[in-house]
């Protein structure tokens, strides 16, 4: 008996931190995929579930380990990367930046910049919405006559399971 699909749901609470099953995120980036006509492959697909599996920042070269064990076959690093490109231009990835790693977006539905709260101890990582933030940043910018393309905000520092475990 096959399994009932899951229905994706976007999410509608500001404060869920990207508390989210990893299925359910996976059937939207299907739906919202489809919606716009772009084709989330099988390697695109297993790459954004991994990433949500793994639930951390991960290099391109772990993923690629992680398909090569997962379907006993090479995979070369410039497909991972175009897979990773598509991904990101369909607001499903973020790259962690000052880790050269990926994470999945929590809210791909919104297509929001977002904050990333960066465990330099367990490189552990929490996507953050806040709207002041981005406003501030779209004032700074017209302040300055700046057209912003892209923004990556992290903060790097401690997370609370390191600090509560005296790694701090």
């Amino acid at each position: 008996m096959t399994p009932p699909s899951i229905q994706p749901q976007p999410c509608t609470d500001p404060n869920c931190r990207g508390r989210h099953a990893p299925a359910e995120r996976v059937a939207l980036a299907v739906s919202l995929c489809g919606a716009r006509g772009a084709q989330l492959t099988r390697l695109r697909r297993q790459i954004l579930e991994m990433l949500w599996e793994r639930g951390r920042p991960t290099g391109a070269y772990d993923l690629i380990e992680a398909l090569k064990r997962r379907d006993s076959r090479p995979v070369g690093p410039p497909t991972v990367y175009r897979a990773l490109e598509f991904l990101i231009s369909q607001g499903l990835v973020s790259k962690i930046e000052s880790r050269n790693a990926y994470v999945p977006c929590a809210h791909p539905e919104r297509r929001q910049d977002c904050l990333f709260f960066v465990c330099s101890n367990c490189g552990e990582s929490v996507e953050l919405e806040d709207p002041r933030v981005e406003q501030l940043l779209a004032q700074d910018a017209a302040d300055l006559g700046f057209r912003v393309t892209r923004r990556v905000v992290e903060v790097e520092g401690t997370c609370a399971t390191c600090i509560a475990a005296g790694a701090a």
